[in-house]
């Protein structure tokens, strides 16, 4: 490294992402459409689709799951790219617990569950980028106030082995149950 390389700071990124919601009517017989900026996001939502089953509508949750799931697999994939592995594949499913608190709702907490196949990795040290991805992706950053918990399982295909761990929570607060 030389001289300037070591003063030379690093550029500063800044983005903004933009996201609209439009609702029209009462809350229980209205709906809405979410969309995003780019274009590529444009789906209907409503009361029914946030509390039942089997609609063909989405809801903030979802999203949230979603925008979750998608940074923390794109930070365990920066993770393991700098350490030069050569990830094949990596999926992840978000849980995001909504629940009623008195009066009010609330998200109390996501389960992430994910499964990569990286060949020539140990399961140790599979876990420890798993932690470092969940520490530091900006999703889990911007969701501190909740509990966040990844099931990470490292597949290996080639050896026909595969293991499962918890990442150990941020919080000593358990009582998440999703």
């Amino acid at each position: 490294m030389t001289t300037n390389e070591k003063t030379t700071p690093k550029p500063k990124i800044a983005l903004s992402r933009r996201a609209k919601a439009e609702w029209t009517g009462d809350l229980l017989r209205g709906s809405g459409r979410l969309t995003v900026g780019s274009g590529a996001l444009n789906v209907p939502y409503s009361v029914r689709s946030r509390f039942e089953d089997g609609q063909s509508a989405t809801n903030p949750e979802e999203l949230l799951g979603a925008a979750h799931a998608g940074c923390f697999t794109m930070a365990l994939a920066a993770q393991l790219s700098r350490a030069q592995f050569a990830t094949t594949d990596i999926r992840t499913d978000a849980n995001v617990a909504f629940e009623k608190n008195g009066d009010a709702f609330a998200i109390t907490g996501i389960e992430l569950v994910t499964s990569a196949n990286v060949p020539g990795i140990d399961d140790a040290t599979f876990q420890k980028f798993v932690a470092d991805a969940k520490q530091n992706c900006p999703v889990s950053k911007a969701l501190a106030a909740i509990e966040i918990r990844v099931k990470a399982t490292l597949e290996q295909t080639a050896h026909s082995r595969s293991s499962t761990q918890m990442a150990p929570a941020d919080r000593d607060d358990q009582r998440m149950s999703v």
